[in-house]
């Protein structure tokens, strides 16, 4: 048999020896050295008997017993049930009442409802032995599925990521501390609560709940991951992304006998992604968008302009007048700091719909969308040139910035951003020889 090891004063119950020890506490004196006899003959270990409810909790504690046999109505101030409940809160040790079969006794009814729990009076040698040894094979195989269950505790909660047990109703039966610290749920407020009430998810992307994750892997018989935007609602309402996987547990039959949720907190990962992402399709310095995203907007308004004949657009290239000589003059964080500034002026020029992006240097793309036509690009060209007349002061430096401007509109001969771009690029450099802060319109004698 099993050890198992409980608190001070009760020791430590060795199931390992041949002879388990009882303990009797039973008032009648006559039966329970009865009781004491049958059991020794029984090759069962008899440390002491007892007739009182308070002793018997001391003997307990000296003595070590396998089991106590206690008399359900000890004539003391507290009865055999009460001393049962002291004994069992402080240890694991197993307990047996003895009692004489009574149907209307409601105590019997409440108390002794499971089997091998109590032995009736007058007792049987063959039935205190079959009771005496189911008793302790019961609480054996209780020991055991218990070192089962803090072997399968340790494992979960030594894991960094959340892990929910569910059964095969989806209702929840072990949180390990990650997830306690997760949902902000403890696992005894947890058990037998519906999962998706312990671990609320939502599906930001529509912006619904997301049904019990725990039936829905059961149900389809395979692992499951969490949806890409799957967002977890803790007890006190925060929101946090998380991400992972749910899987059915089967048991060495094959049967399917509950779910095991795993996820982990994702905001850090999500974070970097979003930084990935900027960097991939934004300018490190302005935080406009760069050429990457700026083409991928003008190969949309190019696919637009093929389905609807009535769309224009125009696309305006500026490059900064002289931003060499500001550069030599005062250097580049300077020159930084009036990028940073001019890229602001652009976005005041423009509308929400219409896209500003930094190509690198001194160098920016405009997009005008939805425009009627020429005109609309020309006036947005004006207003660029009258916002730069206004000087920029740095560092007790007023500093004044010109850009010329090529505009290249729309038309069935661009199916490609790059001819649009190399067009507005064209009127800009025409545009610079004139005499720069100055904008041209691209037409088809510009050609070389």
């Amino acid at each position: 048999m099993t050890s198992t090891t409980t608190s001070e004063p009760w020791q430590t119950v060795d199931f390992s020896t041949d002879s388990p020890k009882i303990l009797v506490a039973e008032d009648e004196k006559v039966l329970a050295i009865n009781i004491r006899y049958r059991l020794q003959n029984l090759r069962y270990t008899v440390p002491d008997i007892t007739d009182s409810s308070e002793e018997a909790i001391t003997k307990v504690a000296e003595t070590h017993p396998h089991l106590v046999l206690i008399d359900i109505c000890l004539s003391e101030k507290i009865n055999g049930v009460q001393v049962a409940d002291i004994i069992q809160n402080n240890s694991d040790l197993l307990v047996s009442y003895l009692t004489e079969y009574s149907p209307d006794r409601t105590l019997d009814k409440q108390q002794l409802t499971e089997q091998f729990s109590y032995i009736l009076k007058p007792i049987a040698e063959r039935d205190l032995h079959i009771a005496v040894e189911m008793a302790l094979y019961k609480h054996e195989i209780e020991n055991k599925l218990e070192e089962k269950h803090q072997q399968l505790t340790a494992v979960i909660n030594s894991m960094g990521c959340a892990v929910v047990v569910t059964d095969i109703n989806g209702c929840v039966k072990i949180m390990n501390t990650v997830a306690e610290q997760l949902t902000g749920w403890k696992q005894n407020e947890a058990i037998g609560k519906d999962l998706t009430e312990v671990f609320s998810l939502i599906d930001q992307e529509i912006n619904e709940p997301i049904e019990n994750l725990a039936k829905q892997a059961i149900k389809a018989n395979k692992i499951l991951s969490l949806p890409e935007n799957c967002i977890l609602i803790t007890k006190d309402g925060r929101q946090i992304p998380v991400g992972d996987s749910v899987a059915p547990i089967r048991d060495d039959n094959g049967k399917t006998t509950g779910a095991v949720l795993v996820c982990q907190d994702i905001t850090k990962r999500k974070h970097k992604e979003a930084q990935l992402l900027r960097n991939a399709f934004y300018d490190g310095l302005t935080a406009l968008p760069n050429r990457i995203l700026f083409t991928d907007r003008l190969r949309q308004a190019i696919e637009r302009s093929k389905r609807h004949n009535d769309y224009y657009f125009a696309v305006l290239f500026l490059d900064l007048d002289g931003f060499k000589a500001i550069n030599d003059r005062f250097g580049h964080q300077m020159g930084d700091n009036l990028l940073v500034a001019i890229a602001q002026r652009l976005e005041s020029c423009l509308r929400s719909v219409d896209t500003v992006a930094r190509f690198g240097g001194d160098e920016f793309a405009i997009l005008l969308e939805e425009i009627k036509d020429v005109s609309d690009a020309t006036n947005i060209a004006k207003r660029i040139h009258e916002s730069f007349a206004l000087p920029l002061y740095f560092d007790g430096h007023n500093i004044i910035c010109t850009v010329s401007i090529g505009i290249a509109l729309s038309g069935s001969k661009h199916n490609e951003p790059e001819s649009l771009l190399r067009d507005a690029d064209i009127a800009m450099y025409r545009a610079k020889r004139q005499g720069k802060a100055r904008y041209g319109i691209f037409d088809e004698a510009m050609n070389p």
